[in-house]
């Protein structure tokens, strides 16, 4: 079996602990806080390490700002759990990537899984009683932004590399006037500092990190049902780390996602069929596969066969066949 389905459990595992320390955080700081010293001290790291250089297109600098945007929004889930468990709010986060599943699927199959995961999410939300307005909202919110965040990470993750720096670096931008007014001094102190680091590193550098790698070998809807694991492992995050108890609804609602994620995995893709071009007028994989890359402008190599090669630079992409 491919190793990606297990980067994004990976990522899943690292941003659900990450965001039950940031919870803990609010003793020291307002969420805005948490959230500006995540953002802040990740984009601080990502840039280190990946040293990015400024995008020189309309096209990349878009590509930065939206992805940055996106990532920003997911941070709603923040001010979020000041009213909601941190299971809770995973799985009203997790609503939009299970729409970015169900319409990205195209067999019987995937909408199933997509189904059983959303009916998981759905329950896992019943114990309790009624779940406070703003808390809602504000997960929701998260949830838009983290399905564009799912769309556009295919994208960054065969952009110019240092894309994603850059665009945590914008997304820290963004936040920034709210840290500061939420917070103020505080986020320098060094209990903040340290705790803001480690949120930082757990919640953001390895989850995105890993996110993009994973996107590039699986496709978005693929992903979506295996991210529907995170309410899971916020769920157990929040037991372990926060002592947030679940009920007998919410542990039928893990069984429900755990279901539906273990069928994206392991269902076999379908066989046979005619393979659809891609953009780039070769012949693609079946649904789901990574399309090979163009060859490099400095190093051309010429097509196996006429007319199977990649299209010129500006030629408008072939027609779509019916049913691709």
């Amino acid at each position: 079996m491919s190793r990606a389905p297990l980067l994004v459990l990976a990522s899943v595992v690292s941003v659900q602990v990450g965001q039950a320390f940031g919870k803990r955080a609010f003793d020291l700081l307002e969420p805005a806080g948490v959230v500006t010293l995540r953002l802040g001290l990740a984009a601080l790291v990502l840039l280190a390490v990946l040293r990015p250089r400024p995008p020189t297109d309309g096209r990349g600098l878009g590509l930065v700002v939206a992805f940055g945007t996106a990532i920003a929004g997911m941070n709603l889930v923040y001010p979020a759990m000041r009213y909601l468990p941190l299971g809770v709010a995973m799985s009203l986060l997790l609503l939009g990537p299970l729409t970015v599943a169900l319409a990205g699927s195209r067999r019987p199959l995937d909408v199933g899984w997509a189904l059983v995961a959303g009916a998981g999410v759905l329950l896992i939300g019943d114990g309790g009683g009624p779940l406070p307005v703003a808390g809602v909202l504000l997960a929701l919110g998260a949830g838009v932004a983290m399905g564009c965040y799912l769309l556009l990470s295919r994208r960054a993750g065969t952009a110019a590399p240092g894309t994603l720096a850059l665009a945590v670096a914008w997304a820290a931008v963004l936040s920034l006037p709210f840290g500061i007014s939420a917070s103020g001094t505080d986020l320098l102190r060094p209990s903040a500092l340290a705790t803001g680091l480690l949120v930082a590193v757990l919640s953001a550098v390895l989850p995105y990190s890993l996110d993009l790698a994973a996107l590039r070998r699986l496709p978005p809807r693929t992903v979506g049902v295996l991210q529907s694991l995170e309410p899971v492992v916020g769920a157990l995050a929040g037991l372990v780390l926060l002592a947030e108890v679940l009920d007998g609804w919410q542990w039928v609602a893990i069984a429900c996602i755990t279901a539906a994620s273990a069928g994206a995995v392991f269902t076999p893709p379908r066989a046979g069929g005619t393979r659809c071009p891609d953009r780039g007028g070769t012949r693609g994989s079946a649904p789901g596969a990574r399309a090979r890359p163009s060859p490099s402008p400095r190093s051309p190599r010429p097509p196996r066969t006429p007319g199977a090669g990649p299209a010129p630079r500006g030629a408008p992409p072939p027609p779509r066949r019916a049913g691709c």
